[in-house]
Parts: C-alpha cells; sequence; structure tokens
C-alpha cells in the first residue's frame, strides 16, 4: 500500500500505553561488566539510553523487558527488548491493547519522541498526566489500527537504509573483510612490537586558523544556505562538530586531528571531510620526519593520543589545557629502526577494519534477506 492510499486516526497515548515506575537502582551498589547480560538504563539520551551492562542481580529490581522506557531528563524512548534495570528518575510504557516487536517499537518511538519537547516543559510529576492525554496518528485499516502496515513500513526504511549501506560498503572497498597475509602476520606479531615514547611536540603542530566572527549560539546546527562548513567546538559530541559556518573567510581543513581545549572530555579525532574550528579546540598535523600521513596511520595515533588527554584525572574543574600543555604530553608509538613503524601502523589499522566491517557486511546481506521478506508477505 502506497503512503497516499493510507488512512489515518487519532488515538491518545493513554488509551495505548500504561506508565509505570522502574524499580530504581543506584549504580553506586553494582559493579558494571561489557560482558554482562542485563542493560542498566538510565537518563541519559546516549547509547540508547544504557550506561553499561550487569550481571544478574536480583529479581526485586529486575524489569521485563518489551517495552518502551523513557529517562526523565532527556525524555526519549528506547525500545528495551530484553530484561533490564534501570536508574533513578527513568520510567517504562507498556502497551495495553497489543504486544511490541522491534519494528513497531522503532514505528512508536519516532512518534514518541516527536513529542520530546512537550514532555521536557512540563515537571516529572506531570509527565504521565501529559502523556495521558497527547494524541498521535496511526495507520488504520477497516477502523482498527493498521500494524501490518506499520511492520511493513519499517522494513521497506530498513532495507533502504541496508541498500545505501551496502553501496556506501562497496564504493570504498569495505566491503572485502578478507584479511592478507601481511595483515595476519601483523595481527600476530603484535605483542612482539617496540615502542618508543615520543613528545607530542616533537610529531604535530598546531594549525594557524583565523578567528570566526561567530558564536555557536549564532549558527545552525543542521547546514543551510552558505552555512554548510562544519565548526569544531570543546564539545564532544559528534567528534565537536555540531554547528556550520560559511565557507567564506574560514580556515578549511581536512585529514587533520582535532582536540578540545575547554571541555569536560579532552578527546582528539582524526577528521577525514572538511572543516573549520570555531573556539575552545584546534586542530594538529603531523610534522616529523616530513611526512604526511594517511588516514589509516592518523587513526592510529588518536587512541594513543587519547591515552595521556582522555584521562579522569582531567575534569571541567581541572582542565587538561591547550596545545601548550598537550605538546608536552608523551605517547608511544611503534617502531622499526628506531623510527616509527608507519607501515605496521597502516597495516593494523587495515586489519582492524576488516575485522570489524565482517560483522556489519554481514549483518547486511541477513537483513536484507529478513526486509525483503517482511515487503514480500505484506504485499501477498
Amino acid at each position: 500500500m502506497r503512503l497516499e492510499e493510507v488512512k489515518w486516526g487519532e488515538y491518545k497515548l493513554g488509551d495505548l500505553f500504561e506508565i509505570k515506575g522502574n524499580p530504581q537502582l543506584n549504580k553506586d551498589s553494582f559493579s558494571f561488566n561489557e560482558n554482562g547480560e542485563y542493560a542498566y538504563f538510565t537518563r541519559t539520551v546516549f547509547n540508547n539510553g544504557i550506561a553499561g551492562y550487569v550481571d544478574y542481580l536480583d529479581e526485586k529490581h529486575k524489569i521485563k523487558g518489551n517495552c518502551l522506557a523513557v529517562g526523565m531528563l532527556g525524555m526519549k524512548f528506547f525500545y528495551m527488548q530484553n530484561d533490564f534495570y534501570a536508574g533513578q528518575f527513568t520510567k517504562r510504557a507498556i502497551p495495553k491493547l497489543f504486544s511490541l516487536s522491534p519494528r513497531l517499537a522503532a514505528y512508536f518511538c519516532s512518534l514518541l519522541n516527536k513529542n520530546e519537547q512537550v514532555f521536557k516543559n512540563v515537571l516529572v510529576r506531570d509527565f504521565e498526566r501529559v502523556f495521558n492525554k497527547t494524541k498521535i496518528q496511526l495507520p488504520t485499516k477497516n477502523g482498527e489500527i493498521d500494524f501490518d502496515f506499520m511492520e511493513s513500513f519499517i522494513a521497506e526504511l530498513e532495507a533502504e537504509r541496508i541498500a545505501e549501506l551496502e553501496d556506501y560498503l562497496l564504493a570504498t572497498g569495505l566491503n572485502d573483510f578478507e584479511l592478507t597475509e601481511e595483515e595476519e602476520r601483523v595481527l600476530r606479531s603484535f605483542n612482539e612490537v617496540e615502542w618508543k615514547e615520543y613528545q607530542m611536540k616533537y610529531l604535530f603542530e598546531r594549525i594557524k586558523t583565523k578567528k570566526l566572527p561567530y558564536k555557536a549560539k549564532e549558527l545552525p546546527k543542521e547546514p543551510t544556505g552558505k552555512y554548510i562548513l562544519p565548526c569544531l567546538t570543546s564539545s564532544f559530541m559528534n567528534q565537536g562538530l555540531n554547528y556550520f559556518a560559511p565557507k567564506e573567510n574560514a580556515t578549511i581543513l581536512e585529514n587533520v586531528i582535532s582536540i578540545p581545549s575547554n571541555s569536560d572530555v579532552y578527546r582528539a579525532y582524526f577528521q577525514s571531510r572538511e572543516f573549520t574550528v570555531l573556539s575552545d579546540a584546534y586542530a594538529i598535523k603531523w610534522i616529523y620526519d616530513d611526512r604526511e600521513l594517511s588516514k589509516n596511520q592518523y587513526l592510529f595515533t588518536v587512541p594513543c593520543i587519547n591515552e595521556v588527554t582522555d584521562l579522569p584525572k582531567y575534569s571541567y574543574k581541572n582542565k587538561l589545557g591547550g596545545w601548550n600543555v598537550v605538546r608536552n604530553k608523551f605517547i608511544s608509538l611503534p617502531i622499526k629502526n628506531n623510527k616509527p613503524d608507519y607501515e605496521f601502523m597502516e597495516t593494523l589499522i587495515s586489519a582492524i577494519q576488516k575485522l570489524v566491517i565482517k560483522d556489519v557486511v554481514l549483518y547486511a546481506n541477513r537483513k536484507i534477506d529478513e526486509t525483503k521478506s517482511v515487503v514480500n508477505n505484506s504485499m501477498e
């Protein structure tokens, strides 16, 4: 069925979902485990609201999955497919007349999150009342909610995105995940590599940039009109690139490393696309050996830098500072003949990319087969 042929009905959220509070578990009472079975849901809007994973704790606080969870700070809904634990000030929305599937959950999350700002504007104690009276539009068939259409609609969107992913992997050559003999050798010999410490100022230099006459709050967060050049700020979200400025009179940078100078997270990033520096951040480039690093070699140096800059001891009250501080830090690099081993850096990153992308390629192939099946069934 084409979208323009769909009939729609208006429904109150309170008729569709029941809001329940979550048994709240203080994170100081347990330890996170990266291999833990249960997600720990909190008020964060990052990583689907999941702050980490834990082992089984108790039945008293465990929450049954297949529901929508929301934190009372960000007011963003996420699908919790499996049983989980939750922190303070979180709630969940449980369907009254139907059961969720991953695709139905995606459909409803998109509708609920359109009301994110509405929910943010009310007191926490009024959230349930406002939620219950909020109305949404749903597809209908014969006077009933058309859940089949919602399933197939999300399946078609998935198919489109997966097709785009396939095209990207093909265009970039990332669809090839077979390791070469050299890549396998580098992975096997990693523990035998010799390392050496280098002071940052002998490896990199700060790039001089023009000061732009803009403040972040004056700039759009999406490219529009002449505002198309990403701007680097002190934020660690989206690699610090959260605003857009005109290219005119800007210092345009590309294929260099960015570092914030006024943040509570001092994390370096490799910036492969054009950008400029706005404020409270800067960019550095490789100068050792008068060599121009490849993308993979730059990617290798980033975690080496973050080993000494992205540390808990650096906080907003105890700032790392700018390049005048970072330049004196020491980082470790692999060496060969007492010089940075550029070939090792290149090959290791290539091997890691293939190991990671292998799962992505196999996932894409599997999802294509699944979505084709759903879409075909919905058309029968």
